[in-house]
């Protein structure tokens, strides 16, 4: 394998609005629309940059696939993971870790978004 196994994720919405409020706020970032043709699903694409290392993704509402925890976990990379888990419960999640050492790897915070989706944050600091 020559990349990373990791290339694209898709974390899953019943509420795209709702959900987009939730990251743009917590990340401080601005999501994209993003379409396709043919496609059955509305998305909302984070800032990529495809010849960067890591993998991009979206916020996606598609009929039939339904939101909350299950068995994949996304990190999202912090400068410190406890700035961006400070926001989470006024944007109406919740904080299911706070953050914590995970060793010479850094730390993360594991905290749940507006659509019971289960998301990690991993900073070095």
């Amino acid at each position: 394998m020559k990349n990373n196994p990791v290339c694209w994720f898709e974390i899953y919405v019943q509420d795209l609005e709702r959900a987009r409020m939730f990251y743009e706020s917590v990340f401080q970032i601005q999501l994209e629309a993003l379409t396709a043709p043919d496609s059955p699903s509305e998305m909302l694409s984070f800032p990529a940059e495809m010849d960067r290392w890591g993998a991009g993704g979206a916020l996606t509402k598609m009929e039939g696939v339904p939101s909350g925890c299950g068995g994949t976990m996304v990190y999202f990379s912090c400068e410190d993971c406890g700035v961006e888990e400070s926001r989470v419960v006024a944007l109406g999640g919740q904080i299911h870790r706070n953050k914590m050492s995970i060793g010479e790897y850094g730390f993360i915070s594991l905290i749940v978004d507006t659509e019971g989706n289960m998301i990690g944050l991993h900073s070095v600091k």
